[in-house]
């Protein structure tokens, strides 16, 4: 709900209006931004000023005030004369106007502004007018409010926040809407405020008089607990709950429609049994976002509806695709990354963790990016927070990183970790590091158990053998020696590798995944299907932690070899494809998607990274893996969610694209030498082979292409670990 679903006059008039109820209250419980500029200061004008707010405090909103301080003759003779400084006559003016509450109403609201300037949540900035070493007076009298859509209402008029103003004279306001043709008058006001709070309007003065609001919370906060009911009694409002979730749908909740697995809840209470803290290791595809959000509604019940949570996703797209379970679940998130459709995310970020650690809210939820979390703004907040917070990490093996691993706050009470491959390949520090501040798994529920249990699919695994041509071969082995250069073992016996052994290896994954004889090989499995459709051609010749990926942007190698599978598909053969890659926004995924489930315009997909990235294609029946990655996190994900179920898919085929440095049948003719110097490359790719086979539906059918790749580069039957020298 937002401002447009609100009924709003174009006038209010306070003998026949009651504006309060009708105007104040219903506005601001849909705003999380309340700018306004008034006449003059007082402890009364702020009371009155407080009227309606606290459905905006439980919003998350932040309130900018600007008033004029009340000069006496004395005080406008003292400045003109030069016998005090400007600005300590107008402080002295401030505090004069701070009275002494009168009644039970007016103790409870200066309580409630004196918390609310004490957490940040309301600014107030003086304005005066200023022609040489004089003062004039300020008498502007305007409001603009915000909603989460951006919507904004402005309003202006003689109505001033005053007693006199709203209970006993006769006073009226104008509104006005920026959905209506009133767009320029809105954004007119809201031009003439935003200069006047950042001080560059001609010949007006704004200045924050910090000694005052100290003064304010002195003067009149009785406690630090914030009644965020005290709009409800004062002038007959209808009733309204602001507690933070006290019924089952509001805050944190599994949805009625959502029915959890008996795995699943396992999870779960694992979880709580060992202190909220521990890794839900699942399969692709076994619910773990659900799994999640329901661990967040158990530990929001177990604290009492109090608690804040930071839920972490490595790219936008994945942010965007929790926020909609988030919201499900009973939760607003703050989507928190660069390109956020809520564009004040920063401050509605800041004024949610203040307003948490200091009890005036209960609950808030944030979902954001690795980079967005790692940044420093993010990591300053996080560091501040108090109390029952939690962090969740999805695909929290990225976290094992040197860079991730340090953003990881010790004040942090609970943490939950997701991953389908919370193992570190090649990086057991890092995985320790996981292990260290996240806990043991409350879970482990591999792709096997998965399809045993009906929530993947089988599957047929067939790999094919590619050969290097001999300009690839030249090219793998000249970056294997310049790697080789570039390592040394520390005092451990660790194999350390510099920038450039990393760069060099980067290469060469790019080289293998990207050879030019794979084309060859799909033009002929294509042949026999041609004619199909729910295919999809996997394309990509990088891992996910290449140095220089970026969201968003391809290597020109994948691009290079996308364009080929396109270009043989579309045009030589005659099928109908299309690309799916990040150049596509949104909205063209979603038709291209919409086309591929339903089959009849569109046969298969050619992708770069989707399957790495989160995106779910479930009607994916065959899957030609051309990126033939050797870490396992990558390929695990890739078979996953080729697996997921869909509605007439009885099983999927797998093609996996094997690169071996020379041809099965030519390797006895090869230097043992050279062939020692490429032998991991076919280690590496039978451990995936072995990895996929295990749990297909025709495990023997891989059996023989192993032998063989065993028998031609002397590779020990047993062997399936890699030591770090041979991996490079």
């Amino acid at each position: 709900m937002g401002f447009q679903d609100i009924e709003i006059k174009s006038e209010y008039r306070s003998r026949l209006d009651n504006v309060i109820k009708d105007f104040y209250i219903p506005v601001l419980k849909q705003a999380v931004l309340y700018q306004r500029a008034v006449g003059f200061f007082s402890s009364t004008a702020l009371v009155e000023m407080s009227a309606g707010i606290c459905g905006l405090v439980k919003n998350g909103g932040r309130i900018q005030l600007i008033a004029s301080p009340h000069l006496s003759t004395e005080d406008i003779e003292a400045i003109n004369s030069g016998l005090k400084r400007r600005d300590d006559v107008i402080e002295e003016a401030l505090i004069r106007q701070l009275s002494e509450p009168i009644g039970a109403e007016e103790t409870a609201r200066l309580n409630l502004l004196s918390n609310l300037i004490a957490s940040g949540i309301l600014e107030i900035k003086i304005a005066f007018l200023e022609t040489d070493n004089s003062v004039g007076m300020f008498h502007e009298k305007m409001g603009l409010m915000y909603d989460n859509d951006q919507n904004i209402i402005a309003f202006s008029g003689s109505m001033n926040e005053s007693f006199n103003a709203f209970r006993q004279n006769y006073e009226a306001v104008d509104v006005f809407t920026s959905w209506t043709s009133d767009e320029n008058r809105v954004m007119a006001k809201q031009a003439a405020f935003n200069a006047m709070w950042n001080d560059y309007e001609p010949s007006i003065r704004v200045r924050d008089f910090p000694k005052v609001s100290d003064l304010i919370i002195k003067k009149y906060r009785t406690d630090k607990n914030t009644d965020l009911s005290i709009d409800e009694t004062p002038f007959d409002a209808e009733q309204v709950d602001y507690s933070v979730s006290t019924n089952a749908d509001n805050g944190p909740h599994i949805p009625s429609n959502v029915k959890m697995r008996p795995y699943q809840i396992e999870a779960i209470n694992n979880w709580a049994d060992k202190a909220y803290r521990g890794i839900f290791d699942m399969a692709t595809g076994t619910g773990k976002t659900y799994t999640a959000l329901a661990a967040i509604a158990t530990l929001y019940k177990a604290t009492s509806q109090n608690l804040a949570v930071f839920i972490v996703c490595p790219y936008q797209h994945l942010v965007e695709q929790w926020k909609d379970d988030i919201i499900a679940f009973g939760m607003k998130p703050i989507v928190c990354y660069s390109a956020s459709v809520q564009r004040n995310w920063k401050d509605r970020l800041k004024t949610a963790a203040t307003s948490f650690n200091i009890g005036v809210q209960n609950h808030f939820c944030v979902v954001t990016t690795n980079a967005t979390f790692s940044s420093d703004y993010v990591q300053s907040i996080v560091k501040k927070m108090r109390g029952n917070v939690l962090l969740v990490v999805d695909e929290a093996h990225n976290f094992g990183a040197e860079n991730l691993s340090t953003t990881l706050m010790d004040n942090v009470k609970y943490r939950l970790a997701l991953s389908a491959t919370i193992d570190r390949h090649g990086d057991p520090e890092g995985t320790n590091k996981l292990f260290e501040y996240f806990g043991e798994k409350c879970i482990e529920y591999t792709l096997k158990d998965a399809i045993d249990n009906n929530m993947l699919t089988p599957y047929y695994y067939y790999p094919v053998v590619v050969s290097l041509s001999e300009t690839e071969l030249g090219e793998y082995l000249d970056l294997t020696a310049k790697i080789r250069k570039n390592v040394h073992r520390d005092q451990r016996g660790k194999v350390i590798l510099n920038e450039y052994a990393k760069m060099f290896l980067i290469k060469r994954a790019r080289l293998v995944s990207g050879a030019v004889g794979k084309i060859d090989i799909l033009r002929d499995l294509m042949k026999d299907y041609k004619d199909d459709n729910h295919m999809l051609v996997y394309c990509g010749a990088t891992t996910m932690h290449d140095v220089d990926y970026k969201e968003g942007q391809a290597h020109a190698d994948d691009i290079r070899q996308i364009d080929l599978v396109a270009d043989l598909l579309g045009n030589e053969l005659g099928m109908r494809v299309s690309k799916f890659t990040s150049e596509e926004d949104a909205s063209e995924r979603e038709r291209i998607k919409a086309d591929f489930d339903e089959g009849e315009h569109l046969q298969a997909v050619v992708a770069i990274r989707c399957l790495d990235e989160g995106v779910n294609i479930p009607s994916i029946k065959t899957a030609f893996i051309m990126a033939s990655s050797t870490n396992p996190k990558e390929y695990v994900q890739r078979r996953g969610r080729v697996l997921r179920l869909f509605k007439g898919k009885t099983h999927a085929v797998i093609y996996d694209f094997v690169t071996l440095p020379f041809p099965l049948e030519c390797t006895d003719q090869v230097e043992q030498e050279v062939l020692e110097s490429v032998k991991s490359l076919a280690m590496r790719e039978i451990i995936r082979i072995k990895d996929f086979a295990a749990i297909a539906e025709n495990p023997f059918d891989s059996d023989e292409l192993i032998s063989q790749i065993q028998s031609a580069y002397s590779i020990e039957p047993n062997t399936d670990d890699l030591e770090d020298a041979d991996y490079v």
